[in-house]
């Protein structure tokens, strides 16, 4: 965290001194454009290489994780029983392919900075609500049993909480669109739980609901080991 801010600090400084406060404003590349404004094309054309090939190495990551995702919310009863379907290898297929399809969609809609708001709420708003949850769970059930405790307690969770709420008023700032857009879909996925998937949920607890996750974690990594 500390080498994060002091990279962050280091850049905001050192970007606008060297090209101006203006450039770096209207760029959507900061560092690129103020290696080329400064002289060294070379360097800021390897650099941009360099973040595209970074950019390119996360879609992995991005693809194993909201399959996993999807798989586990089907499995448990939030999304339709479909996405949880496996071919012979035990390789979450439609929890691939259908969030797959529909990101590409988006992405021909040319709206980049929109996207980008809409991600930066939607993370806000979970890292929000997961502070909340932590906050209401250690006030709720103070002696359940924890393999974990988050340092500093609900103190930590309460300054993450205002963290993120001040982090939303920004967002929201920066482009009312996407924070609009973005509680729109939040409020698409209430309803269609409420309605169509409260009563179709397979776990009657928190701690069923953990197992079945595991165990549908457990089932395709068994599967991806014998493929």
């Amino acid at each position: 965290m500390i080498f994060l801010l002091g990279t962050a600090v280091l850049v905001v400084f050192l970007l606008a001194g060297a090209v101006g406060a203006e450039a770096i404003g209207d760029s959507g590349v900061p560092l690129v454009t103020a290696l080329k404004n400064s002289g060294s094309e070379t360097l800021g054309t390897i650099v941009n290489v360099l973040g595209l090939a970074g950019l390119i190495a996360s879609f992995f990551s991005i693809i194993f994780g909201y399959s996993r995702l999807v798989f586990a919310l089907s499995r448990a009863g939030y999304l339709p029983k479909f996405m949880s379907l496996t071919s012979s290898r035990k390789a979450p297929t439609w929890a691939l392919v259908v969030p797959g399809v529909l990101g590409f969609i988006v992405s021909l809609s040319g709206a980049g900075d929109l996207i980008l708001g809409m991600a930066v709420v939607g993370a806000t708003l979970s890292y929000a609500l997961m502070a909340l949850s932590h906050i209401l769970l250690r006030v709720k059930q103070p002696n359940l049993e924890r393999p974990y405790r988050t340092p500093g307690g609900m103190v930590t969770s309460g300054i993450g909480l205002v963290l993120s709420l001040i982090a939303l008023t920004g967002v929201y700032a920066f482009d009312p669109r996407a924070f609009a857009y973005t509680i729109v879909l939040f409020v698409l996925g209430a309803a269609y739980f409420f309605v169509f998937r409260r009563h179709q949920l397979v776990a009657k607890n928190a701690d069923e609901e953990f197992a079945l996750l595991a165990q549908a974690e457990s089932d395709l990594d068994a599967g991806e080991a014998r493929g």
